[in-house]
C-alpha cells in the first residue's frame, strides 16, 4: 500500500535530563513511564508509570522541567499520585498475586484536560490463559477518567472488536493495545492509538511487514468513539523486533505526532516520529476488520528519526510525547520521555526539542 506524503513537522533538539536509575520517590521507585501531559496552568508533566505493583501501586507523577532554548535543567519530582478505582480505592497490590484472577491495570497513556481540570489515562489491560496451578485472568482495555487527586470519574464506551478474545481471532494483541493518548488542543476530542494491529486487520510491523492499527477519535462530552482511522505503520528496522505506535500528538482535529517504536533491548531499539494527517483517510470505525479492504490510510511523513540525531545519546524507550510551553523565542517546545521498564540496562530520559 503506497503511503502518501503530508507537509513536513521538523523539530530540533535541545538537550535531555537523565533521571538516577531507581530513584525512590515517595514509597515507589520512579520508572516505567509510558506516557506525559503537559499542564500550562501549573507548569507540570503528569506522567503515568506502567509499573504493576513491583515499584509501587497504579500511579501517576507530577514533573517540573526547565525547558529553554539552550535544552533542559535537571527537573524535579514534585508529587506522587494514586490512580483510584471505582470504590475510591488504590488498586490492590494483592491483586497481582499468582492465584488471583485480578489484574492490576497496565497504564500506558495519560492526557491532561485544562478545560475540565482532569485527566485521561488508558490501560492495556491483560489477558492470560489459565493452566492446572493458575487460573486464567482477564482484564479488558480501557480509557478512564481522574481528578488530578486520582479519583475514578467515569471512562469511556471503547468501539467493537477492542476486547480480548478466547480465540485470539479477533480483538487487540496481548500488550498491543491502547499505547497512544491525546487530547486535542481546544478540548473537545480525544484520539487513542492502537500499538499493534488488530489481530483481524493483519499482520503486526516487523522486518518484513508494515501493519494497519487503528487511531480512534473520541467526543469528550458524550465519551463515545465518533470516528476511527487506519495508520500504516512502517517495517522495523532489522534486528528490533515488531514496530509499533508507542504515543501519539494532537496537534488539531486532523493533525498528529505519531512515535513509532521498535526495540529489543538492550541490543537495539529504533525511535521515529511523524507527523500525520486525517485528510483522505477513510473512516473505519465500522469495520469489523481491515484485511482485504479498499480502504485510504492516514497520510504521514517522517518528522525526525531520533536514531540519527547528533548528540541524543542514549536513545532509550521512548513512550510519551506532549508539547511543552513555548519558548522565549516564539518556537513551540515538544518534551518526550522514556520508559526504562525497571531495567538496569535502560534508563529514564525526558528529551526537548524546539519547532
Amino acid at each position: 500500500m503506497a503511503q502518501p506524503v503530508a507537509h513536513a513537522w521538523t523539530p530540533q533538539y535541545l538537550g535531555q535530563w537523565q533521571v538516577p536509575r531507581a530513584t525512590p520517590f515517595h514509597n515507589t521507585v520512579i520508572g516505567g513511564l509510558s506516557g506525559i501531559s503537559y499542564d500550562p496552568g501549573r507548569n507540570v508533566y503528569y506522567t503515568v508509570s506502567d509499573d504493576k505493583a513491583e515499584h509501587g501501586g497504579v500511579r501517576f507523577y507530577s514533573v517540573r522541567l526547565g525547558v529553554s532554548e539552550g535544552g533542559i535543567d535537571a527537573g524535579q519530582f514534585l508529587q506522587m499520585q494514586e490512580l483510584l478505582d471505582e470504590s475510591g480505592k488504590p488498586f490492590s497490590r494483592s491483586s497481582m498475586a499468582a492465584d488471583s484472577p485480578v489484574l492490576m491495570p497496565d497504564a500506558e497513556g495519560i492526557a491532561f484536560d485544562g478545560v475540565r481540570n482532569r485527566l485521561y489515562w488508558s490501560s492495556e489491560g491483560f489477558a492470560a490463559e489459565g493452566s492446572d496451578d493458575r487460573p486464567a485472568r482477564l482484564l479488558q482495555p480501557s480509557i478512564r477518567i481522574a481528578g488530578l487527586d486520582g479519583a475514578y470519574q467515569g471512562e469511556f464506551a471503547l468501539p467493537p472488536g477492542f476486547a480480548f478474545s478466547p480465540d485470539k481471532a479477533t480483538g487487540p494483541r496481548p500488550n498491543g493495545v491502547l499505547e497512544g493518548l491525546s487530547l486535542t488542543p481546544d478540548g473537545r476530542y480525544l484520539f487513542a492509538a492502537m500499538e499493534h494491529p488488530l489481530y483481524q486487520d493483519g499482520t503486526a510491523a516487523d522486518e518484513h511487514n508494515t501493519g494497519l492499527v487503528r487511531i480512534t477519535k473520541f467526543d469528550v462530552e458524550t465519551r463515545n468513539a465518533v470516528a476511527q482511522f487506519a495508520y500504516q505503520v512502517d517495517r522495523a528496522a532489522p534486528g528490533t523486533g515488531e514496530n509499533g505506535v508507542a504515543d501519539i500528538l494532537a496537534l488539531s482535529e486532523s493533525s498528529l505526532v505519531v512515535i513509532e517504536r521498535a526495540a529489543s533491548l538492550p541490543a537495539a531499539i529504533a525511535v521515529r516520529l511523524y507527523h500525520a494527517d486525517f485528510g483522505p483517510a477513510t473512516d473505519v470505525l465500522g469495520m469489523p476488520s481491515l484485511t482485504g479492504q479498499p480502504i485510504a490510510p492516514m497520510v504521514k511523513s517522517l518528522a525526525v528519526d531520533l536514531n540519527t540525531v547528533g548528540g541524543l545519546e542514549p536513545l532509550d524507550n521512548i513512550e510519551g510525547i506532549t508539547l511543552g510551553p513555548v519558548l522565549p523565542d516564539g518556537r513551540q517546545s515538544v518534551v518526550l520521555v522514556s520508559d526504562d521498564n525497571f531495567q538496569p540496562f535502560e534508563v529514564t530520559q525526558f528529551l526537548a526539542f524546539a519547532l
